[in-house]
């Protein structure tokens, strides 16, 4: 079994009388004719492609004289082998997984993490697992992400579920952390592509993918805020890049999260245990779908991780102790909040 190192280098050219008025993706398929134009046309969704150094859409009708820049993703080889891990397996049969991710654990190999992912470990537990694509992995969460993942065992079984979360038939619900106080319910419907800039992060992109989140505040800290979270569509980083565009970003995101923010008035062993955190307060609470054979609604809850836990009973104590005048008790807790997993470390 095997996955994609990405590597990238760049392609230059100038747009010729003979492509005046084209399609940029029909340009550069015309150019460069190595890459398919499907490819070509990701390449440019992604912001891979500068036309005189600014960002274009693919309908964009080329011009003579214009420069084209192409930063194409070459992809080798990183060979997956069956690794021993500890797994917890909340479901098993013989079409699908479902797994509840540790945080930490990253999903599929690649540039820096060729081994001691999910899919080695997948690998390991079943090893048939190998004729499917990335194992049976149809969904990814993010490496500090904690909580669930479905995952196929047959060939109908990935089929279908690929084709269930395209048509956002399966319903993902986390909860997340976030700094500052949010009040109500609301949606981000914001586009998500690569930054502009920094290639590794993503950004409400105006060229990007659709996608939007709904969001539902559920317990109130003296400077943060519980939320339930839902996603209708799944980009990359999709809750963090949407928080943090609205200001709020996922608490202890390193990448979108900015500088550490205290509560006024924390005591000491509040204080290190922020610090300490060291990852984003985001957890995949609930899964909801249809088995992908026989049809019959599943429905699995993934307890908040311990270290997560540890953290939001620290904020309650604090809370408490400020006797802060403008939280409305009943908005304190939400039923079915008050618990998390103590059999094992999460980290």
């Amino acid at each position: 079994m095997s996955d994609e190192q990405v590597e990238e280098r760049l392609l230059r050219a100038e747009v010729d009388a003979e492509l005046v008025g084209w399609r940029l993706d029909q340009a550069l398929a015309a150019l460069f004719p190595d890459y398919s134009r499907s490819r070509i046309q990701v390449w440019i969704r992604e912001g891979r492609v500068t036309v005189d150094g600014k960002v274009r859409a693919q309908r964009h009708k080329v011009s003579e004289g214009e420069r084209l820049v192409l930063r194409v993703v070459e992809e080798t080889q990183i060979e997956c082998v069956p690794q021993a891990m500890p797994l917890r397996i909340l479901f098993e049969d013989e079409h699908l997984l479902v797994i509840d991710k540790a945080a930490g654990l990253v999903v599929h190999p690649a540039a820096g993490n060729p081994d001691g992912t999910l899919q080695n470990g997948l690998l390991y537990h079943d090893s048939s697992l190998a004729r499917l694509p990335r194992a049976g992995i149809v969904h990814r969460l993010d490496k500090d992400t904690s909580g669930l993942m479905v995952v196929a065992r047959s060939e109908p079984a990935y089929q279908r579920l690929v084709e269930a979360l395209a048509r956002r038939e399966i319903h993902r619900e986390y909860r997340a952390l976030v700094v500052g106080r949010l009040r109500a319910p609301a949606s981000v419907d914001q586009p998500i592509g690569r930054h502009p800039t920094v290639r590794t992060r993503m950004a409400v992109n105006p060229l990007g993918k659709p996608a939007v989140t709904h969001y539902e505040p559920i317990e109130a800290f003296h400077e943060h805020t519980l939320l339930r979270v839902c996603l209708e569509t799944g980009r990359t980083h999709q809750i963090r890049v949407h928080m943090v565009h609205i200001r709020h970003p996922v608490f202890g995101d390193p990448v979108y999260g900015g500088r550490l923010q205290l509560p006024s008035g924390a005591d000491e062993d509040l204080k290190v245990l922020m610090r300490g955190f060291g990852r984003q307060a985001l957890h995949a609470r609930r899964l909801i779908l249809r088995h992908p054979v026989d049809e019959c609604e599943l429905c699995f809850d993934a307890p908040i991780p311990r270290d997560m836990g540890q953290l939001l009973g620290a904020l309650r104590c604090h809370r408490e102790a400020q006797e802060t005048p403008d939280l409305d008790p009943a908005f304190y807790m939400a039923p079915g909040e008050t618990g998390w997993e103590t059999d094992g470390d999460e980290d």
